[in-house]
């Protein structure tokens, strides 16, 4: 395995039982700051709606707030789900925070919703349609970052603004072979969420690099891995801090219903833990759970590939301290 590998935080803002938001948000802002002084390149936010266990319905607000509370780190978004925006929206949204901190600021999109059906339909109006133009609002987006729109599109004459002198990079975010295929014949930088897809990692990522083209904004293909770890000390540590993350996703997965997530008693003495840890544990596969050793080994063959250029990684624990520990113990590792 390679001596090191860019590491970068996915933080989804996990609204914790017995909490407000408000201690989402400073526990945001301490992990941001505490991430920077690690090293980590990358603090990114993502979109979801409705959700009663995750706290980042506004992205661009709290990518405002975290980029004010640091001083070197990236941030952006993991991502904005553009079907749900106007793109020139979005270029104009983002151009603001790249003339607040210019040079820093990240616009990785998807083409997901972000919620359910109903909930769609509430951010979109009702009369959205469900047509996939998710490719022309990214050229939209590209052409309002980096100046004009094409002679002969419709809104040719529209300017994004503030004028700045730096754009934001531009991401694709996908779960999918579709979002790597399309990353790379736009030669954009293509972020995998391995974290909640269950296609082999490697073929997804060969798969971008075969199709990726060279482009005014990416001269190579640069690919990075968002991934669910929890490290703790020990084993028997980790898999403990897991509970909590084990039992929120088994019940969203089994019943539709977000909840705050609970802490590690709360999820040892609830009755579906006692009664299906295996299947919980089986549901959680996708998730990498141990001591610094344990997670070096998971990581070997991903990481040893030669296909992953950066490491994001989300950490869904109760405890702040423990999750703040898990973050230094895998900035030692990688």
């Amino acid at each position: 395995m390679p001596a090191s590998i860019p590491l970068s935080v996915l933080d989804l803002c996990p609204l914790l039982s017995g909490h407000d938001a408000g201690t989402t948000f400073r526990n945001m802002v301490d992990l941001a700051q505490h991430a920077e002084g690690l090293g980590y390149q990358r603090y990114w936010l993502a979109e979801h709606h409705d959700m009663a266990g995750i706290g980042s319905s506004a992205p661009e607000v709290l990518i405002a707030h975290v980029a004010q509370a640091t001083a070197r780190i990236h941030v952006g978004s993991g991502g904005i789900m553009l079907p749900n925006h106007a793109a020139l929206h979005m270029a104009e949204v983002f151009r603001t925070l790249e003339a607040l901190h210019p040079g820093r600021i990240d616009l990785g999109v998807g083409r997901a919703a972000g919620t359910g059906s109903n909930t769609t339909t509430a951010l979109r109006g009702e009369h959205w349609r469900e047509v996939d133009d998710f490719p022309e609002q990214v050229d939209d987006l590209l052409g309002w970052m980096h100046g004009k729109l094409p002679t002969g599109h419709a809104f040719a004459g529209i300017t994004a603004m503030p004028e700045v002198a730096t754009a934001p990079e531009l991401w694709v975010l996908g779960s999918s072979e579709w979002g790597a295929r399309f990353a790379g014949r736009k030669g954009l930088p293509y972020a995998f969420a391995q974290h909640f897809s269950e296609l082999p990692v490697l073929e997804v990522l060969r798969l971008y690099r075969e199709e990726f083209r060279p482009s005014p904004w990416l001269a190579r293909p640069h690919a990075m891995v968002g991934t669910h770890i929890i490290c703790a000390d020990t084993d028997a540590q980790a898999r403990d801090l897991a509970l909590s993350s084990d039992l929120s996703f088994y019940l969203f997965r089994t019943t539709g219903i977000s909840q705050p997530l609970p802490t590690v008693e709360e999820a040892r003495t609830h009755p579906a833990l006692t009664r299906e840890l295996s299947r919980i544990r089986a549901l959680g596969r996708m998730k990498f759970v141990g001591s610094p050793d344990t997670v070096r080994h998971a990581f070997r063959g991903i990481i040893g590939s030669g296909l992953v250029d950066e490491l994001m990684v989300t950490t869904m624990v109760h405890d702040h301290a423990a999750r703040k520990h898990s973050y230094e113990l895998i900035s030692n590792l990688f």
